[in-house]
């Protein structure tokens, strides 16, 4: 099939199933492009919250289709690629973290989303980058458990008077950022405004005039006036933000920014996925349950 074929015999699918695809920013252009909703995790969260769809196919990697599962269990969510999972998730146990928890009994545990189903269960509640600083605010506690992401952690203490405790995690794409590529890309674009993640290490965060989200990357993109942007985070941002602002210019300082397995996601597996519906992600009851609470306590706090 070529791939207009393939897009239709998609869009036949999605209606005859009641489904919705929900794609990240980071997937494939193709994938956005067939994609009902393009968003970062929160507000593919939202929407998946908040779907009437029978059907959600989910366009990213595992942890973020459990968590459309646990939000939304009567749904039929599906994953088009089951190999399609997230280094910086499976660095956090939900067994190390009981234990961290005995030891710090003060603490409240916020989890970013880019954890296990098991991990937000043993969570007060959730955070994603666009929400991270109002839910710590949001808190009581003076001491936070703050659980994978290393640089993330790092970046919140130094922006509130709390004790964050770090766990040693990090996204692989963003901490093998280099400083140096980053400074280059700047002399070579003196004018250029330079937006970074949160989950890039202190060293490029050093160098950014913005430190945001990809959602607030888009939101950057069509309201501020310079017309070129280095951006600091995996590339397939790029395709999203150009399609949000084509007169601007959007510059990646290295052609090794990119997540492989979110680019496994590929209109055949989404073809495939409608198809035969699989793959099917669901969450144990008991975990499902406790993570929700997590969840929905994010969403209700932003």
């Amino acid at each position: 099939m070529t791939s207009a074929e393939i897009i239709e015999e998609i869009g036949r699918l999605k209606e005859q199933r009641n489904a919705v695809i929900l794609g990240h920013f980071y997937q494939r252009p193709e994938v956005q492009d067939i994609s009902d909703y393009v968003g970062d995790s929160y507000g593919l969260s939202k929407q998946a919250a908040a779907t009437t769809a029978e059907v959600i196919v989910f366009c990213g990697v595992h942890f973020m289709a459990e968590s459309a599962y646990i939000l939304s269990p009567d749904k039929t969510v599906l994953l088009p690629e089951i190999e399609a999972g997230c280094p910086m998730a499976d660095m956090a146990d939900e067994q190390d973290l009981i234990a961290l928890k005995a030891k710090h009994p003060k603490a409240a545990v916020v989890s970013y989303v880019n954890t296990s189903a098991a991990v937000k269960a043993e969570s007060d509640i959730c955070c994603t980058s666009a929400n991270v600083l109002q839910v710590i605010k949001s808190l009581p506690q003076k001491e936070i458990i703050f659980t994978p992401d290393r640089n993330m952690g790092r970046y919140i203490a130094e922006q509130t008077d709390k004790k964050i405790i770090l766990w040693e995690g990090y996204c692989y794409t963003h901490d093998e950022m280099r400083a140096e590529d980053f400074a280059r890309a700047q002399q070579q674009h003196p004018d250029a405004l330079t937006v970074v993640h949160p989950e890039c290490p202190p060293e490029i965060l050093a160098l950014a005039d913005h430190i945001t989200g990809t959602s607030g990357m888009m939101k950057l993109a069509a309201s501020e006036p310079h017309t070129t942007f280095i951006i600091g985070t995996e590339c397939g941002m790029g395709y999203a933000l150009q399609k949000t602002a084509p007169d601007k210019k959007f510059v990646f300082p290295s052609d090794d920014m990119v997540c492989a397995t979110m680019k496994l996601t590929s209109l055949d597996s989404v073809l495939n996925s409608l198809r035969n519906l699989e793959h099917r992600i669901t969450v144990p009851e008991g975990i499902r349950e406790k993570a929700y609470r997590a969840l929905n306590r994010m969403l209700q706090v932003t």
